[in-house]
């Protein structure tokens, strides 16, 4: 079930929010962890009952990880916890690109097991993780109470594409939080702009992208458009989805983390992820980089630590090739800038928001890349280096339909718009006017995606594949 889909929008959230609001308070997170299993039935029925036994298991070993905390026995059962959760998602996710590899590395014929990945799985997996290992390092108590772990787990406006909420985020929060009117407006408010920006711009930009893969009429524009739109897509796709979750959080009375802040206008990459998919950044930053040393251990091993996270950042993100060189392409470029290249760019800001633009387009080229072959093929006719012509038909037909929609969505991934609602709302008169006329806007925005959507528009999520 998608948030940009009328069966959420019209039915199960206000049939979920209702239930909510009725319930007593010490019934609310079983009212969240009975709609978070339905959301997921909805769209993983088989795999359900493997998702309740995941949760079930990272809530049990919590017990055995706090008594035994500090002694070897707690170390067996937090390694118990982590080896069975990463052995899922290995399983799920990766045996078919392993079998696959070892066949082509051995010359062998071993059948691939076409497993299903279930929706998610990189999600939870990491949440039931940070949640054993915290518990281990001490940093928050084992949680007794089956339905609030369950619930932090499943929550469905995180559930499927994050942010990924840490349980020390939200451990207070399962049985201390506050609800209000207002505080339920700023939710919705959210929501609403997170569901506009991706039904409304990154569902069309990604019309754009999948025209250029269906067209026989490539050209050097095309392509160049069509990177730019992937660029845009993916931003707009998951920000606005993290937007939504946030949202709707804010709804039930939860405070989720920032995912992220305006990552186009960095000035290098370093600064760029720090501003997109923060949660990801930060887990791997505080459960892999660190223990493996982070930067006490002497420059080399700092390099090499970095090249190790941001390899498994890319295999986290798919079970590809082109994953693998995506992340080690973004590991190579902020251990350059670790060695002294972030100077130059720190002295030369027009430089540097330059270099993030075109690094982070050709990053994303591979990123979409269905192999490594038609990435390569990709990447050369940006240049034109495959002999394609400059422009085309479809190429000019493309950018003159979706020009106004891009440049909109160029203005949407800067602070501008933001900057300017703020001054408006906070200014003696604007404020008035402002105060009548965003429920006004909010609500039109809700009915013209609800067209959109109605319309049976293109209407895909990057992230389910993750």
């Amino acid at each position: 079930m998608l948030f940009s889909g009328i069966p959420f929008l019209y039915f199960f959230l206000p049939l979920t929010v209702l239930l909510y609001a009725i319930a007593p308070r010490k019934c609310k997170n079983a009212v969240l962890l009975l709609a978070s299993m339905v959301f997921y039935a909805w769209g993983e029925k088989r795999l359900v009952f493997l998702f309740a036994a995941t949760i079930f298991m990272g809530w049990l070993l919590g017990f055995p990880i706090e008594k035994f905390r500090g002694r070897a026995l707690g170390k067996v059962f937090l390694w118990l916890s982590v080896l069975l959760d990463l052995g899922l998602l290995c399983y799920f996710k990766y045996a078919d690109f392993f079998i696959a590899n070892f066949n082509a590395a051995f010359s062998l014929s071993v059948p691939l097991l076409h497993i299903a990945l279930p929706i998610g799985i990189s999600f939870y997996v990491f949440q039931i993780l940070s949640y054993t290992i915290d518990v281990y390092r001490g940093s928050v108590p084992a949680q007794k109470n089956l339905i609030n772990f369950a619930a932090y787990v499943s929550l469905f406006p995180q559930l499927i594409a994050g942010p990924i909420v840490r349980y020390a985020d939200v451990a207070d929060q399962l049985q201390n939080r506050s609800h209000s009117l207002e505080g339920a407006a700023i939710g919705l408010r959210r929501f609403l702009l997170g569901l506009g920006k991706k039904v409304l711009l990154a569902n069309v930009l990604g019309e754009v992208c999948t025209d250029f893969r269906r067209s026989t009429d490539g050209s050097v524009l095309f392509l160049w458009l069509y990177a730019v739109c992937f660029m845009m897509q993916v931003y707009f796709d998951f920000s606005g989805y993290s937007d939504m979750a946030i949202g709707l959080g804010k709804l039930f009375g939860f405070r989720f983390p920032e995912n992220f802040n305006y990552p186009y206008i960095s000035r290098s990459i370093t600064e760029f992820w720090r501003r997109w998919h923060i949660s990801l950044g930060s887990w791997f930053r505080d459960y892999v980089y660190i223990p493996l040393g982070g930067n006490r251990r002497g420059i080399a091993r700092q390099l090499w630590n970095i090249l190790i996270v941001w390899m498994l950042t890319g295999l986290w993100h798919g079970a590809a090739w082109n994953f693998v060189l995506w992340g080690l392409y973004f590991a190579v470029l902020l251990v350059i800038e670790k060695l002294g290249f972030k100077k130059v760019l720190d002295r030369h800001k027009a430089l540097g928001h330059v270099y993030v633009l075109f690094a982070v387009l050709l990053g994303f080229v591979l990123f979409n890349a269905a192999d490594l072959a038609q990435a390569g093929q990709d990447i050369l006719g940006l240049f034109s280096f495959g002999r394609l012509p400059l422009v085309s038909t479809e190429a000019l037909y493309a950018l003159r339909s979706n020009g106004v929609v891009l440049l909109l969505a160029i203005l949407g991934a800067t602070p501008v718009p933001k900057k300017l609602a703020a001054k408006l709302s906070e200014s003696k008169h604007g404020g008035r006017v402002f105060s009548v006329l965003e429920p006004i806007a909010l609500t039109a925005l809700l009915l013209v995606v609800t067209a959109y959507l109605v319309d049976g528009s293109f209407n895909p999520f990057l992230y389910f594949r993750f």
